[in-house]
């Protein structure tokens, strides 16, 4: 049974985004998914008040954190980190320490939306280790994920899909499909292993 998530909402807490974390559980328990995952903009500590809600919905849906980072290449999505790593690296840090850096910490690092227009990877994709590509993103057009999508299964990196949500109903609009179950324990081995790709939330059996 496939195990649906959508890997990057932003909340209140972005300081961008007019939805409230109960908001986007409740979306997202409302179109089926199976998880969601919390990534406000460059800080970890901003999604802090979500750990509250794993206790009301954690039964229900699996409740993740993570952080959108702003490097001096690119925006990256980085998972199983918390806010002493983001702190250390302060503003703008180049790709490749961001991800030396979620590696040492046994994360992951994700580059988001690379291709779009107004926030474009400003170098090669190919230079660095990314555990997967966002080629799935509710915000780009069309164009601009197929061109994530072509260049990661040209480097063969996994795909992972999110909504990049700013406001309620677009929770889900893109998500990331596992072959298994995900918890909040074994998700960052399963991001590393593969097996999943993103998706558009209209594409799910």
């Amino acid at each position: 049974m496939p195990f649906s998530i959508d890997l990057h909402i932003h909340t209140t807490f972005s300081g961008d985004s007019t939805v409230a974390p109960e908001e986007a559980i409740e979306r997202a328990l409302a179109i089926g998914l199976d998880g969601v995952a919390f990534t406000e903009h460059n800080s970890f500590a901003a999604s802090d008040p979500v750990e509250r809600l794993k206790e009301k919905y954690g039964k229900k849906i699996l409740i993740l954190r993570g952080v959108e980072y702003s490097s001096s290449d690119g925006h990256i999505l980085l998972f199983g980190i918390d806010e002493r790593l983001i702190s250390a690296l302060g503003r703008y840090a180049p790709a490749s320490e961001v991800i030396r850096a979620a590696r040492a910490a046994k994360g992951v690092a994700i580059a988001a939306h690379p291709f779009r227009e107004w926030a474009l990877f400003r170098s090669d994709l190919s230079a660095f280790d990314f555990t997967a590509i966002e080629a799935f993103n509710g915000h780009n057009n069309a164009e601009e994920n197929a061109q994530a999508l072509v260049t990661a299964e040209s480097l063969k990196t996994p795909t992972t899909g999110g909504s990049d949500s700013h406001s309620p109903q677009e929770v889900g609009a893109c998500c990331t499909v596992f072959p298994g179950v995900v918890t909040e324990d074994n998700f960052i081995e399963a991001l590393t292993l593969g097996g999943y790709r993103g998706m558009y939330r209209k594409q799910l059996p």
